[in-house]
């Protein structure tokens, strides 16, 4: 057997300070602690834990790791730096190295000299494409690429490809300026023009990732087999400088609570909440409470969390610091469910509703933060049947006004609710059978001088069981996925009229780009066939297919907040024929020469078929071709001899015939 080779050297030992002392009868317990958390970042050389200790055989408060190979050493210091053992014991740790290159440092100061300047890469350069297109990555295989949308040449125009580019999946920061990839050593942020490295994050194992929405923060997390229950272990990094901001780790069962599960942890353990003056809020629930921090500071905002008995589920507003929280039903049923609404950072109630007989809830948040629904599924009181309705939250209202909505039959299934982005309207799929309806409900009745729900419009028997809006709003794509297999229908809320319905056979995903004029329907490798994607108009008109062998991710690259006021994007609309006349321009240039380069391939066709011809022509004249004809001829026809035009007879033959015979009857007449 070949012998394992291990490094070995002061590179591999990193240093830890602000360890707790303990006498000796607490020592053993200490080591079991730092072997537990250094140990699944990598494997510990045996002996290679040692902490000094005094004349009393108390601990000194550090201690010495040593790893086998020195990337170890490096990814335990970049992991465990600022973790926390408790409230009095934070982690310092450093390289053992790094101590003679303290020894180093010269007594006398010497300032630094500065730094030539170096531009770096625009990360938001894609935005300034003359053509107003837009970027989307897709993954496939061992491959990433970044393409451009170009609908006037109905096809994608690489940007940027790369192979291994990503050991798991990848993702666009939240305004587009950047590109993540995840590896087993962390994760890499990539961006500008050439798509450049711009920071790198050491997280040893890592399975996800969420960015903050100012893309000013990134968490991620991971889960690691220890003993009887797998711990969980999420960090936080300032994506600017790289700094890793604070850790937290514990057992799987303290972070249970949160968004969907994926790889056997619940994501995002941390949910990102709406901005503060200068970072941003996030928080985690436990039981009987919820935690709200703040970064950069990474604390908890007023020092303690927000007491709530029972709570089983929160979320974010999207445009405000207002947390939405769900308490079911205690003691029994004899103290009523509650979903409430909290403002952040003063913790206090906007609005609050007692609910009963209460079997489970889905919330809902409209992107603008403007409106709030809650899906409430009630159970009778037998418990045999179940009945759903709505609680309609008007958030930025005085007093934050509330209404109920149930469907004229209360007892049918609701299969999907989506809000319009940018909007006051929003769409319900609901029924028993194969083919459901979709109804349409508006939060502002004209009609009525109080704001109420009202009804639109219900589409009945249709083969949907997803919804999505376009970012702009107005235009909703009605989609059957899964066991519909890809069928899809346009649909014009504005003039509630159906503009084309499609299909994508086994299509599994559906996205629209960030302005609302283009659509996806992709099939993923969950199908083993028909791998790939297809490209839309917003008004179902089919631009181009894209299919790839094991395709894994389809992601539009978002854009930046528009930095116009409403005013002006008012104004745009209202005047959109002067400001898109350049770009009709620009299109018909395309279009020009995209029929110029047509003309110039059928007229090199031509060419080449005038250029055979003439070749032929030629090669029948010369005497050599001649000669062989002469010989052709004598031995079909052996009574021919050559003799020019002499030997040529033109007869010229009539040919009469008879193209139709009618009869016609006599008519009596004058002779």
């Amino acid at each position: 057997m070949e012998e394992v080779k291990t490094e070995s050297g002061f590179g591999n030992v990193v240093v830890v300070d602000n360890l707790p002392k303990v006498p000796s009868a607490k020592v053993e317990k200490l080591s079991t602690v730092l072997r537990k958390i250094f140990g699944q970042i990598g494997a510990i050389r045996e002996g290679g834990l040692v902490m000094p200790v005094d004349d009393t055989g108390t601990t000194k408060g550090f201690a010495f790791v040593e790893f086998h190979g020195a990337a170890e050493a490096h990814a335990a210091r970049e992991q465990t730096d600022g973790y926390k053992l408790d409230k009095a014991h934070v982690f310092k740790t450093s390289s053992f190295d790094d101590f003679a290159k303290f020894e180093r440092v010269p007594d006398a100061y010497e300032p630094p000299k500065p730094k030539p300047y170096a531009p770096k890469e625009n990360t938001q350069s894609y935005m300034l494409d003359e053509r107003g297109r837009d970027q989307y990555a897709i993954r496939f295989g061992d491959s990433t690429e970044i393409h451009w949308n170009d609908a006037q040449k109905s096809e994608p125009v690489e940007v940027y490809k790369r192979d291994f580019w990503t050991e798991s999946y990848v993702q666009w920061s939240p305004r587009g300026n950047f590109l993540a990839t995840v590896h087993r050593q962390g994760v890499a942020l990539w961006g500008g023009p050439e798509f450049v490295r711009f920071q790198k994050f050491s997280h040893n194992g890592v399975q996800f990732i969420e960015f903050s929405p100012c893309e000013r923060f990134l968490a991620s997390g991971s889960t690691h087999d220890e003993g009887r229950e797998a711990t969980v272990l999420v960090n936080f990094y300032d994506t600017r400088s790289g700094t890793k901001l604070r850790s937290f780790q514990g057992p799987i069962s303290e972070f249970a609570a949160g968004g969907g599960a994926r790889g056997g942890l619940t994501w995002p353990v941390f949910k990102w909440g709406g901005p503060s003056e200068d970072g941003a809020f996030f928080a985690r629930m436990k039981k009987d409470q919820i935690s709200v921090y703040e970064a950069p500071a990474m604390t908890l905002v007023d020092k303690k969390s927000i007491t709530l008995e029972g709570v089983t589920e929160f979320c974010w507003s999207p445009a405000d610091p207002i947390l939405s929280v769900f308490q079911p039903e205690q003691g029994g049923g004899n103290q009523p469910a509650r979903v409430s609404l909290i403002q952040l950072p003063s913790k206090k109630e906007l609005r609050s509703k007692n609910l009963f007989s209460v079997s489970d809830v889905k919330m809902y948040w409209q992107q603008s933060g403007d409106y709030f629904a809650v899906k409430v599924d009630h159970h009778t009181k037998s418990k045999k049947s179940i009945f759903s309705g709505f609680e309609l939250f008007r958030v930025k209202e005085p007093n934050c006004p509330m209404e109920v909505l149930e469907l004229p039959d209360k007892n049918q299934k609701i299969v999907a609710f989506a809000w319009e982005p940018k909007g006051h309207r929003f769409a319900v799929i609901h029924g028993d059978g194969a083919r459901p309806d979709v109804s349409f409900y508006t939060m502002i009745d004209k009609d009525s001088a109080i704001n109420k729900v009202k009804l639109i419009g219900t589409l009945k028997n249709k083969t949907a069981n997803h919804l999505f809006w376009s970012p702009r709003g107005g235009t909703i794509v009605l989609a059957g996925l899964k066991t519909m297999n890809g069928q899809f229908e346009f649909f014009n809320v504005d003039e509630m009229e159906t503009m084309a319905s499609a299909e994508h056979f086994m299509a599994t995903d559906v996205e629209w780009d960030p302005t609302g004029r283009y659509v996806t329907t992709a099939v993923t490798s969950v199908h083993q066939m028909e791998n790939g994607f297809h490209v839309w108009t917003f008004n179902g008109k089919l631009l181009y297919k894209h299919g790839r062998e094991r395709f894994y991710q389809f992601l539009w690259r978002p854009r930046a907040p528009s930095l116009l006021g409403a005013e002006k994007e008012a104004e745009i609309a209202k005047n959109l024929k002067k400001y898109s006349k350049r770009f009709e321009e620009l299109d018909d240039k395309i279009r020009n020469a995209q029929d110029s380069h047509l003309a110039a391939e059928k007229q090199g066709v031509l060419d080449e078929w005038n250029r055979w011809v003439a070749a032929k022509k030629a090669e029948l004249e010369t005497p050599a071709h001649s000669a062989k004809l002469e010989t052709l001829m004598r031995a079909r026809y052996p009574g021919w001899t050559p003799g020019g035009d002499a030997d040529v007879v033109e007869e010229q033959v009539e040919v009469e015939e008879i193209l139709s015979v009618e009869e016609e009857p006599y008519v009596g007449g004058m002779m």
